[in-house]
């Protein structure tokens, strides 16, 4: 019987059922949990993956997985999404944009949905990496993740800038080789620790927060001092008048 072929074509479920994938998923949603478990609103949104839940540690009263296909709530295209504009308080993409065709129309929708102060988290594979440099030379196309076009975080960034998404926290992880046994997989562990300090921007996966900013914004602090009076049967005093103060002003001020 001839040997098994190392990189065999697989889906996304049977890669992340993987040794490897699990590896990944682990901490994919490590970071996830932490980074939603504190947005507050009330529509939260994941898109693609919907076999796992990117949401479980938020508490938002709505959260809905979207993809063109599979275990959804609502199904549709990531690049035309059925949602109203500026109505969405949080959006998760786990390993999207790679995998997309249109992978800026995907953040432009991702800029529309969203509402001002609104944030997205973005999981992807990083091309500079050891991963990155695996799939250069990996030759079984259709293989997952492998046939994916993974995106420069610098070209990632520039798109980010240029729909106001401002990047406000963000990291790398899975620092070891993409090695598929799990004895290597555990050999390899101690790369982690030591990536997130030598090597910060190479790990296999990338993680990016991003807040949807609208220039021009301006938020109005209600009254506190009047209303404060007001409850209390006060009067609100103005603030006594300088003794420097020229004398035609306060003049004018009496005579009005």
């Amino acid at each position: 019987m001839p040997a098994p072929t190392l990189n065999v074509p697989c889906t996304p479920e049977e890669w992340f059922a993987a040794p490897l994938g699990r590896y990944v998923l682990e901490r994919e949603l490590a970071y996830m949990d932490a980074a939603v478990a504190d947005v507050f609103g009330f529509n939260a949104m994941q898109l693609g993956m919907p076999e796992h839940d990117f949401l479980r540690a938020n508490r938002m009263p709505l959260r809905c997985r979207i993809a063109p296909a599979g275990a959804v709530d609502l199904r549709a295209d990531l690049f035309d999404l059925p949602l109203a504009s500026h109505s969405v308080d949080l959006l998760v993409l786990p390993h999207v944009l790679e995998f997309s065709a249109h992978p800026h129309q995907v953040l432009r929708e991702v800029q529309r949905v969203l509402m001002p102060e609104g944030h997205a988290v973005i999981v992807g594979f990083n091309p500079r990496s050891l991963w990155g440099l695996r799939r250069v030379f990996n030759r079984a196309r259709g293989a997952y993740p492998w046939h994916g076009r993974f995106l420069n975080l610098s070209r990632l960034k520039d798109w980010l800038s240029l729909l106001e998404l401002e990047i406000v926290a963000g990291r790398t992880g899975c620092y070891l080789p993409p090695c598929a046994q799990e004895k290597w997989i555990r050999r390899f562990g101690f790369m982690e620790k030591a990536g997130d300090r030598w090597w910060p921007i190479g790990g296999g996966v990338y993680f990016l927060h991003v807040i949807k900013r609208v220039r021009g914004m301006r938020i109005i602090m209600p009254k506190w001092r009047e209303q404060v009076a007001h409850r209390r049967g006060l009067t609100v005093v103005p603030k006594a008048q300088s003794r420097d103060e020229p004398a035609a002003a306060r003049e004018a001020g009496d005579m009005q």
